[in-house]
């Protein structure tokens, strides 16, 4: 096994130190760029035409919310052609030059295009006048548009003026002998003409656009490219950042209540936060930023927003559960100063205070960083004497090495300490009636998580078709607990056998990622092409030690009765030590046929070597997926896929051999809709998930297994996120799930998966004051519907449906906020999740949080 680690190792470093290697190379052929410096230009210089082409595009103050630009028109003039970025809201933009050759290239960051065309996320004219070869505006990446402008003799000479439409920009081409530029005789208009006769002062541009809020029109997690939703052949939804903070959003588990098809799976004794997608819990983990990590609970300061990819997404992250994946994305630096500070207090004893940082390390603005902390303490309703305290810190900070190339390194550190709470236990064929905050471990039960989280993100970009990506994470966690578990109940007395648990544990992951992405046309047919290699080696050890524990009865408790005794007297030690060494190469190309027909087909081989203390296991397997998209009119996406993921198999045949993997095959069409200008998005999909080679007893060979089980998933969903009028904010969604046993020699075939409703949907919605002496001040209501679901695998307990109200009120003046978010309003009764008899999740009862927040 040595061999193995030393192999992956080596792997890592090679890979490395290769793709270090190719951006060194190719970055030392790049023209490094003038360094940008702010300038105060004036209107009168913009109209005589005296600012010189650096002037022109000095950066100026921009603002970290996105903006977007709904129009855009290219228009002749005396002097050459006017590109016009039509917005509708004030909003201060930068703007950063990239020319190159006979390439004028401006970018254009925190902002977003989005035109009501069939493709609205790309603006081209061919020959708009002579001289000017080509104008492309499109979005560089989610937060980036570029503006391209070609030149045929020359580099054009570019202005820029400010107006009430948006930005403008002027290109007055460079004309050869035998050229002559059209010139249509259009007197200025009265607007021109009063700027012109302007006094002169400095010059804001200010360029009017709309906050993101509610509707995100682009994600990575479904591509691992920067992809339109529309051009997505799957279901995807995000909550946004803005979301988290209307909600007031502590736990990731709150905020995914928006998501149809999701809800809460194992919590692990309510240190983790596991889910359900689409009928099936997630073993496979998390990613943060497109890596994997653990169930541990993530720290919501530092979420820009939720990514939720339903279906199987082996193709691009290996070894998962066919459900869906949760992909975390965090906070990244921004270009100007930023600061914020903020403070949650509330119900059981919450005090959370909060700091993001942000801005230029260095005048040129080539270094960003962006600080994120946060401390917690209490907001457990639980009857605990362990209290919850935790504190997080994560420092990110980008240099931008030159125009083509860029790092990111990444840290966070992050330590939890809080009960380990087993919950309630079912009685007959229900929830026992007791209390929802009693405790049925001991009252000093308790469990600490400390994290690290350590890596950088490269990215090199040879020209504007081609990039490479390499990004590195090292991630380790230490997890120690002590508990009174529950074991075995007598429903008739109450009494409730329980063991004590102490368990350590350690784990560490080395992941290396690599991507080439290139654009290229054959014929009328465009490519998105990416090729990716994954490496990882992880190591998880530990042990887990067991001792009777004095019984404890559910309906009088007595705590105390024996404490925990010292480690050296517990009888039974169990070790554990796993290694996990994983490779994965994959393939994806996104094909454009025509402007409303895209494809989407790829195709990854990974190979998975596991060693136990007592076992070693080697594991491949090839994951497809294949799509279609058809778009028959501007705001209408269809789309159909097909994908597969796997995981390994743990068990063995009567000869020894290992099971072939789990395997999960989806089928999925759906209707994707954007409406109201690209404000309003709506999602709705059907689908159909298998999970078969699930391991079941070999009925010959009760002490092996057989590849034979198998569950099923069928389902419809629908998701509507946006803002239907101004200041109107919406996030709604509905799910049907039916997910049960279709082949099992152990369960009876037919029964529903456990902690599954059939039916459930969910409704935020915020209005802020618009206008008036009022302005500012906003009022959210939620609705969450979940229906009855099975408590167990066996079904030998159900828990009942619920509806649980939140409501908030929040004001909102200049820079900051101050808000009241109730959580339970009517104190209904209900139960977050459920995974056996034993370990059953009471949801909050009626809960107040108050926030205030400051941005300088």
């Amino acid at each position: 096994m040595g061999t193995v680690n030393q192999q992956i190792l080596s792997s890592i470093c090679v890979t490395g130190i290769v793709s270090a290697l190719i951006v060194q190379s190719a970055s030392a052929e790049v023209v490094q760029p003038q360094s940008s410096v702010s300038q105060n230009i004036t209107r009168r210089e913009l109209r005589k035409g005296t600012v010189n082409q650096a002037q022109l595009l000095s950066q100026v103050p921009n603002s970290p919310t996105l903006v977007q630009v709904t129009g855009v028109e290219a228009t002749p003039t005396e002097q050459g052609v006017e590109v016009i970025l039509q917005t509708t809201q004030g909003q201060q933009l930068q703007i950063t030059n990239r020319s190159a050759d006979n390439n004028f290239i401006a970018d254009i960051p925190n902002a977003q295009l989005r035109l009501p065309s069939s493709d609205g996320f790309i603006f081209r004219s061919e020959k708009p006048i002579e001289g000017i070869t080509e104008i492309t505006v499109t979005n560089l990446d989610a937060n980036t548009i570029r503006v391209i402008v070609i030149g045929e003799a020359g580099l054009p000479t570019a202005e820029l003026f400010d107006s009430d439409e948006g930005l403008i920009f002027g290109f007055t081409p460079v004309v050869s002998s035998a050229q002559t530029p059209q010139l249509p005789a259009e007197p200025e208009t009265e607007t021109q003409t009063e700027q012109s006769s302007t006094p002169d002062q400095p010059i804001e541009l200010v360029v009017t656009g709309q906050q993101d809020g509610y509707s995100v029109p682009n994600a990575t997690t479904a591509t691992r490219t920067d992809t339109p939703l529309r051009d997505i052949p799957q279901s995807i939804q995000v909550v946004p950042r803005q979301v988290l903070e209307d909600r007031q959003v502590i736990r990731a588990s709150d905020a995914l209540r928006n998501v149809s098809g999701v809800q809460r799976g194992n919590t692990v004794g309510g240190i983790s936060e596991v889910f359900n997608i689409r009928g099936f819990q997630q073993f496979g983990g998390n990613l943060r930023d497109g890596f994997r990590e653990n169930f541990s609970l993530v720290e919501t300061a530092n979420l820009e927003r939720i990514e939720v990819l339903k279906g199987p997404a082996s193709l691009l992250y290996g070894n998962l559960d066919p459900g869906g994946i949760i992909n975390y994305v965090t906070k990244q630096p921004l270009s100007e100063p930023f600061y914020a500070v903020g403070l949650q207090a509330g119900s059981f004893g919450l005090v959370r205070p909060t700091l993001d940082l942000s801005g230029p390390l260095n005048p040129e603005r080539t270094l960003l960083y962006r600080l994120n902390v946060a401390y917690e303490r209490g907001g457990n309703f639980r009857n605990f004497d362990t209290e919850v305290e935790r504190f997080s810190i994560s420092p990110v900070v980008s240099w931008k090495i030159s125009d083509r190339t860029d790092v990111t390194f990444e840290f966070e550190y992050l330590n939890d300490q809080r009960p380990f709470d087993r919950g309630l236990v079912a009685i007959g064929t229900g929830v026992a009636n007791i209390p929802f905050d009693r405790a049925l471990g001991e009252l000093d039960d308790s469990s600490e998580r400390t994290n690290l989280f350590a890596g950088y993100r490269l990215e090199h970009r040879f020209n504007d078709n081609w990039k490479l990506r390499n990004r590195f994470r090292f991630s380790y966690e230490d997890f120690t607990l002590a508990n009174a578990d529950p074991s075995r109940l007598n429903e008739e007395t109450g009494e409730l056998s329980r063991d004590f648990i102490i368990s350590d544990s350690e784990a560490r992951t080395f992941a290396l990622q690599t991507d080439l992405i290139g654009k290229f046309v054959t014929g009328s047919v465009e490519h998105t092409l990416l090729f990716g290699v994954d490496l990882s080696w992880d190591t998880r050890e530990g042990a887990v030690l067991f001792a009777e524990a004095p019984s404890i009865n559910i309906f009088n408790p007595v705590y105390g009765i024996a404490p925990l005794p010292p480690r050296d007297q517990f009888p039974f030690n169990f070790p554990n030590r796993t290694e996990t060494n994983s490779f994965g190469i994959f393939l994806q190309d996104q094909i454009t046929l025509a402007e409303n027909l895209k494809l989407l087909v790829g195709g990854r081989f990974d190979n998975i070597n596991q060693t136990t203390l007592t076992s070693e296991q080697e594991s491949q397997a090839f994951s497809p997926r294949a799509g279609i998209v058809y778009q028959p009119i501007e705001p209408i996406s269809l789309y159909a896929s097909f994908s597969r993921s796997f995981q390994p198999n743990t068990r063995t045949r009567v000869d020894g051999s290992l099971l072939e993997p789990v395997r999960g095959t989806q089928y999925e069409v759906g209707v994707r809709g954007e409406f109201l200008n690209g404000r309003l998005i709506t999602n709705l999909a059907a689908y159909e998930i298998t999970r078969s080679n699930l391991a079941i007893t070999d009925p010959d060979n009760p002490r092996f297994a057989i590849p034979s089980g198998e569950q099923r998933s069928r389902g419809i969903e629908l998701d509507v996120t946006g803002q239907i009028l101004p200041g109107w904010n919406i996030i709604a969604s509905y799910a049907y799930t039916d997910a049960r046993v279709t082949r099992d020699n152990n369960l009876q075939p037919g029964n529903l998966l456990e902690g599954v409703p059939f039916n459930s949907a969910s409704l935020w919605s915020t209005y802020e004051i618009q206008t008036g002496d009022l302005q500012g001040l906003g009022f959210g209501l939620g609705l969450f519907y979940v229906g009855e679901r099975q408590g167990d695998l066996n079904n030998s307990f159900q828990v009942p449906s619920y509806v649980r109200t939140d409501a908030s009120v929040f004001y909102r003046r200049n820079n900051w906020r101050v808000g009241i978010n109730v959580n339970n309003l009517f104190n209904v009764d209900y139960i977050e999740a459920t995974q056996r008899r034993d370990r059953i999740d009471p949801g909050a009862p009626f809960t107040v949080r108050g926030t205030l927040s400051v941005e300088f």
